[in-house]
């Protein structure tokens, strides 16, 4: 996998994210854990809508900003959707979804 996680269970005023990470390629990585013992209430990865996206985006507007990283890294958001025992890493989950 070649990961190196910074932070977990991010919090500020503004949400929490639950993984943020360095890659192999360097890009840091906002990851959200969704988990459901099975998919009897939906998929776990539905549950990060909309709402959830621009608290998650707000969230890492300020780590980058509480640690000074600027716009020429790469940041991407993720979410690791476990459902029962198959684990899912949704790789560029959804875009910036701004305020």
């Amino acid at each position: 996998m070649g990961c190196s996680i910074l932070e977990r269970n991010y919090s500020c005023s503004f949400g929490e994210i639950d993984l943020i990470f360095s890659d192999s390629e360097g890009v840091i990585c906002f990851g959200e854990v969704k988990f459901r013992s099975d998919n009897s209430r939906g998929y776990p990865e539905e549950a990060v809508d909309l709402r959830k996206q621009r608290r998650i985006c707000r969230t890492s507007d300020h780590f980058r900003s509480k640690f000074s990283l600027d716009e020429s890294l790469s940041y991407r958001y993720d979410v690791i959707a476990i459902s029962g025992d198959e684990v899912e890493w949704i790789k560029n989950a959804f875009e910036y979804a701004g305020y």
